[in-house]
């Protein structure tokens, strides 16, 4: 195959295109070996130099990795961590659009046959989600209630939230604000084009959904994982992230951490607000799953540190992924920074999803829903323990407080990416660890639209799947 020589781009830009589309369309998995460079030259009809200058091009943009004497390989990191080279910016713009790790697109497809079971999702099963009866609302209604509608929202579900955020959770109010959002990623995102540059540092919890979101690269921020244990992300690591990498904002998931489930302990969030205070970095408190626990909650760090944490809550994890309300609790002055950021992007919350979330918040039966809504989670979280209690010498788990996902480790040899796809002929659909790491030995599992029957096609499933396994690890 030849590049075209005719065109103005150099060819080892062309070159890098080449490689780009195959690992993009699934040609060329990571951990994949390219050819050696020389072959690679004859292969594309152009000397050494033009290979070396397009390989270490692609290297320090995140695609490869180069290992002296072992060659060249597809790097194995998280799929956003990869950057497009700036001569394809506008190329890429004008045609296509981001694209999708091929291990999710794999997964969509499977999706839509009737016998696949779906424990990826992030979300949980229409059959949970709570029912309401909503009265008639007419036009003229939807108009009228424009009055109640401010710039941070729309006030009546305001005062809803507020309140309920005071009863539940003890969170402070005083001197603070409520923005009501289009979700918690909107939230997150007013927070960073609000508060940060270009080229500034976001740090996270690794493994963490953020490193899924294409967010960070589109605003040109950098997003830096610290490593964590059982008790959440570790104090001393973050304190080294924060001197070494001048961390602007850390992003935390403390209670029902996604991907993990994990719980920062208490000793931990007085630990890690001791440091975010000495070193001024704000905390992104996001507690999308508060209202899942089981057991009484630990005490946000919203209520430990008011004015050192922005806190953020959302509705789409009780009534369904298509209700996009969420909310921003901060303080009043950069709540009102926050509404405006949002109103110079033309980012309005829609008033009809918010009168009818107000309502459903007010309804008389909310709390005898909610109430079975926990005691069949965690009706569903033993069925999951008892489905995998067969194979914890293979599966490390532990038993979860509240929330929608397991995390289980493999305990035997390192696995990598092409180890996964062994879930696809089952037609079994799991979050491998490398969509929210560089680890490539966990899963999530989302439990909650398990039911006895599907338990037991899973623990069939998950019994050919490891034993595979542990085939390829005598191999």
């Amino acid at each position: 195959m030849a590049l075209n020589r005719k065109s103005k781009i150099p060819l080892f830009q062309q070159l890098m295109e080449v490689i780009i589309a195959d690992i993009e369309s699934g040609k060329l998995a990571p951990g994949d070996r390219l050819m050696p460079e020389r072959k690679m030259a004859e292969f594309y009809q152009v000397n050494r130099s033009t290979v070396n200058h397009a390989l270490e091009e692609l290297t320090s943009l995140g695609w490869l990795i180069r290992k002296q004497g072992s060659g060249t390989e597809v790097a194995k990191g998280r799929w956003g961590s990869r950057q497009a080279p700036q001569f394809q910016w506008q190329h890429l713009l004008a045609t296509r659009s981001q694209q999708q790790d091929p291990y999710l697109k794999e997964q969509n497809r499977l999706r839509k046959s009737f016998d696949t079971i779906d424990l990826a999702s992030g979300d949980l099963p229409p059959d949970l989600i709570p029912d309401f009866q909503f009265p008639a609302l007419s036009w003229d209604t939807i108009i009228k209630e424009e009055k109640n509608l401010t710039d941070t929202g729309y006030i009546p579900l305001k005062n809803t939230i507020i309140k309920k955020l005071e009863q539940n959770f003890q969170l402070p109010l005083a001197n603070q604000d409520l923005l009501i959002t289009a979700g918690s990623t909107q939230g997150i995102s007013l927070i960073l084009q609000t508060l940060l540059q270009p080229g500034d540092v976001i740090a996270t919890e690794d493994p963490s959904f953020l490193f899924a979101l294409p967010l960070f690269q589109s605003l040109g921020l950098r997003l830096e994982g610290i490593p964590t244990d059982q008790e959440g992300i570790m104090p001393s690591e973050l304190e080294k992230q924060i001197l070494t990498k001048k961390v602007k904002i850390l992003y935390l998931n403390p209670t029902f951490q996604n991907p993990t489930s994990r719980c920062l302990s208490y000793e931990r969030r007085l630990k890690i607000i001791e440091i975010c205070r000495k070193y001024y970095v704000p905390i992104i408190e996001d507690d999308v799953f508060g209202e899942l626990a089981f057991t009484a909650p630990i005490p946000k760090l919203k209520e430990i540190a008011p004015e050192q944490v922005l806190y953020l809550g959302s509705l789409s994890k009780i009534f369904g992924p298509n209700i996009k309300i969420g909310w921003l609790l901060a303080p009043k002055n950069l709540i009102r920074s926050l509404a405006n950021t949002k109103k110079l992007l033309d980012s309005e919350t829609n008033l009809f999803t918010q009168i009818l979330a107000n309502f459903a918040l007010n309804n008389a039966n909310y709390d005898l829903q909610h109430t079975q809504l926990l005691n069949t989670l965690k009706k569903r979280s033993h069925l999951l323990c008892e489905t995998f209690a067969p194979f914890q010498k293979d599966w490390y788990f532990t038993e979860i407080k509240g929330g929608l996902y397991y995390w289980f480790t493999w305990r035997h040899q390192n696995l990598s990416r092409k180890d996964w796809q062994l879930f696809f002929p089952e037609n079994l659909l799991v979050a491998p660890s490398f969509l929210f790491s560089n680890d490539t030995m966990s899963m999530r599992i989302n439990y909650t639209s398990l039911t006895p029957t599907s338990a037991a096609d899973l623990a069939q499933k998950i019994r050919e799947i490891t034993l595979l396994l542990l085939k390829r690890a005598e191999a």
